[in-house]
């Protein structure tokens, strides 16, 4: 609550007073109206509702745009619109500029639920065509292709609105400038809610009759924005204090938290693996206190209470990607590959902590769906899965959850054999539907289904555990865990059977660098490094068959993939390549005059606002990830400049890292990783002895935040010799690998038997 009160919205909300007292008066309109909405870290959400119509697969398409020439996913679902629609590119600007017409921008992504009900809705509509075609130059823009034009107008449109999401809608001059926007509108007018026919009307009279006012309102607020988005460091500016910066981002944390189910809020309820991973970070350097302690039941609590819940798919596997409800039971059923990797991720980094079977299981499970469902040949892995499918292949209309979901009847008729040995005249789907939760009447609460789609299904919930579920029927637990396997191939196969949801087959930079991280496992070595040389020969890319150019988001991410990589194998060109994309990084989007990142070129002379993302949400800035990247670079190649510029960086957004460190966890580990310094941790060995991996094993066994591990391998002429001169002078001792931790180089005396180096590490 207390980030909410500060999110950037609500504070512009004061800077844009006036400017917005203007733009009311012109625009007699709401675009924060939606009885079915909640927000979630500043930016509007929907929970589920009707899903769109399938394509007329008999017939050929009426209409076809330019958008028919695409690649992305997005773009290429409304290709065949009754809109004259353009993607965003130096065509469109000609044409609104020549016209002298407004331009209507659409932002959404392929998998978004919303933006198939707008489409359907209101895109596919004749009429609404017609007049978006006629009186504005209309441009689809897919916000997983270019979130650097979705970032600066989803600023705009939160500032004016107070919230935002997709699809969005924003109403732009010729030369770029919005002058309003909104989110998802219904095609006509429903009660006090003015429909997308009537929007598209009142700013048509508008532009016409009070375009000087409209525009300069627009203007006014965008000048605002200018001030309000600046994130630069002060002159004598110094990092905030760890100890204090740490304490309050866990305080705030605690003070949202759900005790019953887990998770920072009632519902609806996101998996939040920054939070997650801070409170882990957190515990790690207050283990003897009560509040380490407690940050760490939060975390266990809420990994177990979603691993059993009906966000977690326990039939084919990965997280879908929000519970609607407070116990984690009926999710919005899109399945997202960020989610996955940050979820892997926690649950590997729990499993560490906790030594608890039930994560490193779930971490396995997430790993399976990725590899099993989201990879391309190529290596690379695939954006998301929609929520959305047809029921059966004989269906028109699609529906939420309609692949995922499960009848009563269907589950009888799937496991109708009787369980030897078992109390009573029990079937398979007894046991099954009473450990699962299934009702016949369906186990979704109306609340949860508004319009009815989920109405007798049933969204699987482990309901007992396995000693509880085996005592009923009287079996072993053996035999029961036997049961509910067999079950959920059966159920794997049925579900392999039917429509799949739509599948967006884009293969982000970013996200493909994140799920580096967790491919970094031994047993996953070959899966990362199959995607890194197939796919990024050139640096960080958008990988389509034309390539587009990296983002920061792309380069933090790959960066931080790569060293994770190098840790993981010790193969040194990993870390060269991760220090030339950091070089190319600092490059193209470094702040010299205030310190951080910029999101995208700054130079750009089609994007408005020249932003620094400022917070954790659904995945981590690229801010937050850098700051990181930056010090484990400076150990591990010697460059003092980049702890200085880790340290600028933190600098230039300690205002919220002290008011408000809740809205960036994940920066805050950078803070604390600066306070305590990282250990660097030698093995000097032979890369294939068994002693040496003896070591490593032992290092890789330990969640330790604040470390970089690198192998000597006595190589004086090899890349990290000639960074790190002191190399030179630690060997192994009497012929056996041998460990040494030290800071800043300063190191305690060698170790050569993992459990010595286990305590010099826990110390």
């Amino acid at each position: 609550a207390e980030a909410q009160k500060c999110c950037l919205g609500q504070l512009l909300m004061l800077t844009c007073a006036e400017a917005l007292r203007a733009l009311s008066i012109l625009i007699s309109f709401s675009t924060d109206m939606f009885c079915d909405c909640f927000r979630s870290s500043g930016v509007i959400f929907f929970s589920m509702a009707s899903g769109s119509n399938g394509p007329d697969r008999s017939k050929t398409p009426k209409h076809t745009n330019r958008l028919s020439k695409e690649k992305s996913s997005y773009l290429l679902q409304h290709a065949h619109n009754p809109v004259d629609w353009y993607p965003w590119g130096q065509e469109a600007f000609d044409k609104a500029k020549s016209e002298d017409k407004p331009i209507f921008l659409s932002v959404g992504y392929s998998t978004c639920h919303w933006c198939h009900v707008m489409e359907r809705e209101s895109f596919e509509d004749e009429e609404i065509g017609k007049i978006l075609s006629k009186n504005f130059v209309c441009i689809k823009v897919d916000r997983e292709e270019r979130p650097d034009v979705d970032k600066v107008y989803m600023t705009f449109v939160q500032a004016t609105s107070g919230g935002g999401g997709w699809p969005m809608s924003v109403w732009l001059t010729p030369d770029l400038r919005p002058f309003i926007g909104g989110t998802y509108f219904p095609p006509r007018d429903s009660g006090r809610r003015p429909g997308l026919k009537t929007v598209l009307l009142r700013i048509i009279e508008q532009w016409q009759s009070n375009r000087e006012t409209l525009e300069s309102s627009g203007e006014r607020v965008l000048e605002a924005l200018r001030k309000g988005t600046e994130i630069s460091a002060s002159p004598g500016e110094t990092l905030p204090s760890s100890p204090d910066v740490a304490n309050r981002c866990y305080q705030q944390l605690a003070h949202s938290y759900e005790e019953e189910y887990g998770g920072f809020r009632e519902a609806p309820k996101f998996p939040s693996p920054v939070n997650l991973m801070f409170l882990m970070s957190f515990w790690a350097v207050n283990r003897a206190s009560s509040e380490g302690a407690e940050a760490l039941r939060m975390v266990l609590h809420t990994l177990r209470m979603m691993a059993l819940g009906g966000i977690h798919d326990h039939v084919a596997q990965g997280f879908h990607r929000y519970s609607t409800d407070s116990s984690w039971h009926v999710p919005h059923f899109e399945k997202m590959l960020y989610d996955q990797g940050q979820l892997a991720v926690a649950y590997i980094t729990a499993y560490q902590v906790s030594g608890e079977c039930l994560l490193a299981d779930v971490a396995r499970d997430v790993l399976l769906y990725v590899s099993r469902d989201l990879s391309d040949k190529s290596g690379g892995f695939y954006s998301a899965e929609d929520a959305d499918s047809f029921p059966t292949v004989e269906s028109t209309e699609k529906r939420e959850g309609a692949f995922c979901v499960w009848t009563a009847g269907e589950i009888r008729e799937l496991l109708p054999d009787i369980v030897k040995g078992a109390t009573g005249a029990i079937t398979q789907a007894n046991i099954f539907m009473h450990h699962y939760g299934v009702k016949e009447q369906g186990n979704v609460d109306p609340a949860q289904d508004p319009h009815g789609e989920l109405q007798g299904q049933n969204v699987l919930i482990v309901r007992y555990s396995v000693e509880l579920t085996a005592a009923h029927f009287g079996i072993s637990v053996d035999r029961l865990s036997e049961l509910l396997s067999d079950a959920r191939a059966k159920l794997a196969e049925v579900r392999r059977a039917r429509p799949p949801p739509h599948l967006d087959t884009k293969m982000l930079a970013s996200w493909n660098g994140k799920r580096v991280i967790f491919f970094s496992e031994p047993i996953n070595l070959a899966v990362g490094r199959k995607y890194l040389r197939r796919n990024l020969p050139h640096g960080p890319i958008k990988v389509y068959a034309s390539p587009i150019a990296g983002f920061l988001d792309d380069y933090a991410f790959v960066v931080c993939g790569l060293l994770d990589l190098f840790e993981a194998t010790q193969r040194v060109h990993w870390l060269q390549w991760a220090e030339e994309l950091q070089l190319r990084q600092d490059q193209l989007f470094w702040d010299s005059q205030g310190s951080g990142y910029f999101c995208s070129d700054p130079s750009d002379p089609t994007l408005l606002l020249a932003l620094k993302q400022d917070q954790d949400g659904a995945e981590p800035s690229a801010n937050s990830v850098s700051a990181m990247n930056l010090l484990r670079l400076s150990h591990l190649t010697g460059r003092q400049d980049w702890i200085q510029r880790s340290q600028q960086l933190l600098t230039a957004f300690s205002d919220k890292l002290i008011k408000v460190p809740v809205a960036l966890p994940d920066m805050v580990r950078s803070v604390m990783a600066q306070h305590y310094t990282l250990k660097q941790i030698v093995i000097c060995g032979q890369p294939d002895a068994e002693d040496t991996a003896s070591l490593i094993s032992c290092v890789n066994s330990l969640f330790l935040p604040h470390k970089v591990l690198m192998l000597a391998d006595g190589n004086t002429e090899g890349f990290l010799y000639q960074r790190l001169p002191v190399l030179s002078t630690l060997v192994a001792q009497e012929g056996k690998a041998t460990a040494y931790v030290c800071e800043n180089f300063a190191c305690a005396l060698p170790v050569t038997c993992p459990q010595e180096l286990r305590r010099l590490l826990l110390e």
